[in-house]
């Protein structure tokens, strides 16, 4: 029997549109398929192997006669496409009003109050892509000590500063302050700390990246926790799940530290969850609009899971699936809305399982709570053990 799940989340790794994507303004979408397009000869070999290809409407990606694993096209259910909403539902939370989002900046109220508490004034209010506001505003910000305050489609108030301007301890007290401040009608799913350095003209954020998040009703981490299994926390799931149901967190620096921190922890943990977030394909290539960095990035995680399958043992589950999308072909640098896949690979998976198109991600969560017998969650159908 199954004593240990790892599961990977490929942030951002959607594979097309779902039939609402026209309500939260996209045209379209498909990271995955779009990216087979744009990069001629692409393919996701080990992915593909397991059952990537065969996923219904999965589009760019051979289907093989006998994939290792099993598959299914996870429809979100929730009201968003944002990483906190989609990793809650994944967990069992299903989100039916929408989170609060600020198209024309955050009112005079939230700003006057978030100045009058830490003391300084703030530049920016507005939405805008990351990189491009540090450019734009990070001179006056070295100048003047203000830190850059902007947001985007999603429910996220985000706070820019220079390391050497305000350092990395003192911007996060900032967050908190504004996580302390964001709650009720304004209560956002995110404050996000966003530090970087270098000179004028040659900003880039630095990987102190942290993350103030709500926090969530019961999910199958505060089940898994409370039965006493091991909770292991990779990259920011930790920040997502603002700590609750965790037993051992650590952050990361790129794909390629949460792979190895995913190796470390199975050293570390014979049994309970290994969940494992990997924000380079969202951070970096996503929202940055570049399809060869993110197709580079998913041969990076295809050739090192290649490594990684044989190191599973019998009682091992993986679960390799996405949280929304971020398609780097599409218009803007916002995420869209889409199909995430869901691979399954172990011993209790019936190898070329296709559980067609799932109504909610929660159906995960559920087949996390039925292999340790905890639960059942109150949203989701599981998939294992049958």
């Amino acid at each position: 029997m199954t004593n240990r799940v790892i599961w990977i989340v490929l942030d951002s790794v959607g594979m097309g549109p779902m039939p609402d994507s026209h309500a939260f303004g996209d045209e379209e979408p498909n990271t995955l398929g779009h990216i087979a397009q744009a990069i001629p000869g692409f393919s996701l070999p080990v992915m593909e192997s397991i059952g990537l290809g065969n996923i219904d409407g999965m589009v760019g990606y051979q289907p093989v006669a006998n994939p290792s694993g099993a598959f299914a096209r996870m429809a979100e259910f929730s009201a968003g496409k944002d990483t906190t909403i989609g990793h809650w539902e994944m967990a069992g939370i299903q989100t039916t009003k929408p989170l609060p989002t600020y198209p024309n900046g955050f009112g005079p109220e939230i700003i006057q109050e978030f100045e009058a508490r830490i003391g300084r004034g703030t530049l920016g209010n507005k939405p805008a892509s990351g990189t491009a506001i540090i450019a734009e505003l990070g001179d006056e910000h070295v100048a003047t000590g203000k830190p850059i305050i902007y947001t985007s489609a999603d429910s996220v108030f985000q706070i820019a500063a220079h390391e050497t301007v305000i350092p990395l301890m003192e911007l996060y007290h900032m967050c908190q302050i504004a996580r302390d401040m964001l709650t009720g009608e304004n209560g956002v799913a995110r404050v996000i700390a966003r530090p970087f350095v270098g000179t004028s003209g040659t900003y880039v954020r630095t990987a102190n990246r942290r993350d103030f998040s709500l926090k969530p009703d019961t999910t199958v981490l505060d089940l898994l926790k409370a039965a006493g299994h091991s909770v292991a926390a990779v990259g920011k799931i930790e920040d997502i799940f603002a700590g609750q149901g965790i037993t051992f967190a650590v952050h990361t620096q790129s794909n390629l530290d949460g792979m190895q921190q995913t190796e470390a922890c199975m050293e570390k943990f014979e049994n309970g969850l290994i969940f494992v977030n990997l924000v380079d394909f969202d951070m970096k290539y996503g929202h940055r609009r570049d399809a060869a960095a993110y197709a580079a990035g998913l041969s990076e995680f295809d050739h090192w899971l290649g490594t990684f399958l044989p190191k599973l043992k019998p009682s091992d589950l993986l679960l390799i699936t996405a949280d929304h999308g971020c398609d780097p072909t599409h218009k803007g640098t916002d995420h869209t809305r889409e199909y995430v896949p869901l691979l399954m690979y172990g011993k209790d998976v019936t190898p070329g399982t296709n559980y067609g198109t799932r109504s909610t991600f929660a159906d995960i969560g559920q087949t996390v709570a039925k292999v340790f017998n905890v639960g059942p969650l109150k949203a989701g159908i599981a998939l294992l053990p049958k």
